[in-house]
């Protein structure tokens, strides 16, 4: 059998719809199998998370924070930075350089506010706008989901 027959053997397994197909001889021995199983493939419906709330001074002190950016918001002149992507959200290049931007920086367009790591791909995420960090919302290290604010922005 040579490479030809093999490849016909392959095509006609795939079209065939059997999931596994063995061949043995004397002097050969060959194995195909398709992504094709026998099994129905069953999908679920996603479940929502239920976290359950410990009280540690961490976790204080992000409720006060939550209750003050929630003060802050009410500003309607503020823009919230929102995240493009899910993944980990990190304020520096690397651990042994400094943060992108501080509490109280201006910042122009196009300037690189944070790095979000997803799927072991970095990427840097730059400002839209120009105008004062008012407030970072995300601490550093910290897993972010797609449209979760990160910043407050005061555009003036």
């Amino acid at each position: 059998m040579n490479i030809k027959d093999i490849q016909q053997l392959i095509k006609f397994v795939a079209k065939s719809g059997v999931s596994e197909v063995k061949i043995e001889s004397k002097d050969l021995k060959i194995g195909i199998k398709t992504g094709l199983s026998s099994k129905p493939i069953v999908y679920a419906e996603p479940q929502g998370i239920v976290s359950q709330s410990v009280s540690t001074p961490s976790t204080e002190a992000n409720l006060e924070s939550g209750l003050e950016q929630d003060n802050i918001s009410e500003d309607s002149h503020l823009i919230t930075i929102k995240s493009p992507i899910i993944g980990t959200f990190y304020r520096k290049p690397s651990p042994d350089k400094a943060n992108f931007i501080e509490n109280g920086d201006l910042i122009s367009e196009g300037d690189v506010l944070c790095v979000i790591e997803a799927m072991k791909l970095f990427n840097e995420i730059e400002s839209e706008f120009s105008g004062k960090i008012v407030k970072i919302l995300v601490d550093d290290s910290s897993p972010v989901e797609f449209d979760q604010p990160l910043f407050l922005l005061d555009p003036s």
